[in-house]
């Protein structure tokens, strides 16, 4: 409702510059009339308040838009080329996209089969994933879990693990079940096991959540596609037109 009257006197100002006036110059008499003429035109084009609300919408997103590629840009290098992060899809893609992720964000599941069809169909994607674990000990345990398997053991292991964790891991994460995880994806599950909680491991997760909190990230999963960000879950089709636009 503070909007209303805003709104109403930007209009009235702006296409009528003669009522455009100081409206601390005005007496009490002429603020009162000024105040009836305002609220006689709103109650006669309730629409105008619609109208401005839209348009004031528009620049807030714009503004967003813009802000988020400026956060982007200026930690550019934390993003794409931090050198520990897991880097799939084609190391050559002209279009990075990057994926905060937790293992336990029901979002970030639902979200897993459509990125993978965007890399595999669009077959010129660099894809970067960054370990978020914010849904408690259990997310830092299959965060640790996978970072140490892509130390240890390579990016085959790490996407096996990855993909595991959304399609088939079931309950709790503890070394006896974490373990037998590894050996159902034909890994030896010993040397993960005795990297996971190291300050190698652990300094990647905080310097993801260093970078998250740079980038205002406060949820999974966010995307970083080239430049822009998208915050939360979105569809395959929104993902194409994020990277297309990118490219164009």
């Amino acid at each position: 409702m503070k909007l209303a009257p805003l709104a109403a006197v930007a209009l009235i100002g702006l296409t009528t510059p003669a009522l455009a006036l100081d409206l601390k110059a005005m007496s009490e008499e002429e603020k009162a009339a000024f105040g009836e003429a305002v609220r006689g035109y709103l109650l006669e084009n309730p629409e105008v308040l619609s109208e401005a609300i839209d348009v004031l919408n528009q620049r807030q997103a714009s503004a967003e838009v813009e802000n988020d590629r400026t956060l982007v840009k200026t930690n550019a290098d934390a993003i794409f080329e931090d050198g520990v992060s897991y880097v799939g899809g084609n190391p050559e893609g002209d279009i990075t996209v990057v994926e905060f992720i937790d293992y336990n964000c029901g979002y970030c599941k639902k979200a897993h089969p459509d990125v993978m069809e965007l890399i595999a169909t669009d077959g010129n994607i660099r894809y970067i994933v960054k370990e978020f674990p914010i849904l408690g000990e259990q997310s830092v345990l299959a965060s640790q879990f996978a970072i140490a398997a892509l130390q240890v053991a390579g990016p085959e292991a790490y996407e096996k693990i990855n993909a595991g964790f959304y399609e088939s891991f079931r309950g709790d994460k503890t070394p006896d079940t974490l373990a037998a995880f590894a050996r159902d994806l034909g890994l030896d599950p010993a040397p993960i096991l005795a990297k996971m909680d190291t300050p190698e491991v652990n300094k990647i997760i905080a310097d993801n959540h260093a970078l998250a909190q740079r980038l205002k990230i406060s949820g999974t999963p966010t995307f970083v596609m080239g430049g822009q960000m998208i915050r939360g879950y979105v569809p395959l089709a929104t993902m194409q037109e994020a990277v297309a636009e990118e490219r164009g």
